[in-house]
């Protein structure tokens, strides 16, 4: 006779049982959590934690310097959707500096950088992202270490969307094709 041998996690022994969301002081997040830029318009966000990128990453195209009222600023295209769900919409924000990023392959791009609202749970908070081309990428943002720190978030790695999506003003609604 063959032994057969059975993984059980805690789902299966007690269905009913709901993950930490807090420890401590901190937010506990999960590797994947839905995420929110208030102030660009964007809700419904699919974002990858990553903590061994310093700084976050919006996938953004057409990205244009312009000036307004003697400052920087940069309009782009914002894309959101899965390869399979395009999403996108056209954001216009202050251009907060330029910034050269090196990938995990060890090539160096420069980068222009904007500082944003994110809503993730009931938090809100300014996180810097760098505009980068992010197309062949499965999830459109990234969200690096400098933000779960300002955001006092710790990552359980071995979760998914622990935080419920961030709830918006009736005037904010979910990207749906352009914009």
């Amino acid at each position: 006779m063959q032994k057969v041998h059975a993984v059980l996690t805690v789902h299966h022994l007690i269905p009913w049982v709901r993950f930490v969301k807090t420890f401590d002081h901190l937010t506990v997040i999960g590797l994947r959590e839905w995420v929110a830029l208030p102030d660009l318009g964007l809700a419904g966000l699919r974002a990858k934690i990553d903590t061994g990128a310093s700084t976050s990453s919006l996938h953004a195209t057409e990205v244009e310097p312009f000036e307004r009222d003697g400052q920087q600023w940069v309009r782009f295209t914002a894309h959101l959707g899965s390869v399979v769900q395009l999403r996108h919409r056209r954001c216009e924000a202050p251009l907060v500096t330029m910034k050269t990023i090196k990938s995990s392959n060890g090539h160096a791009q420069a980068r222009y950088v904007i500082r944003t609202s994110l809503a993730l749970g009931d938090a809100v908070w300014e996180v810097e992202f760098t505009l980068a081309c992010r197309k062949d990428m499965r999830y459109r943002l990234l969200l690096g270490s400098k933000a779960l720190i300002h955001g006092q978030l710790v990552v359980n790695p071995g979760l998914k969307y622990v935080q419920d999506k961030p709830a918006f003003p009736a005037t904010l609604s979910p990207v749906t094709g352009a914009a």
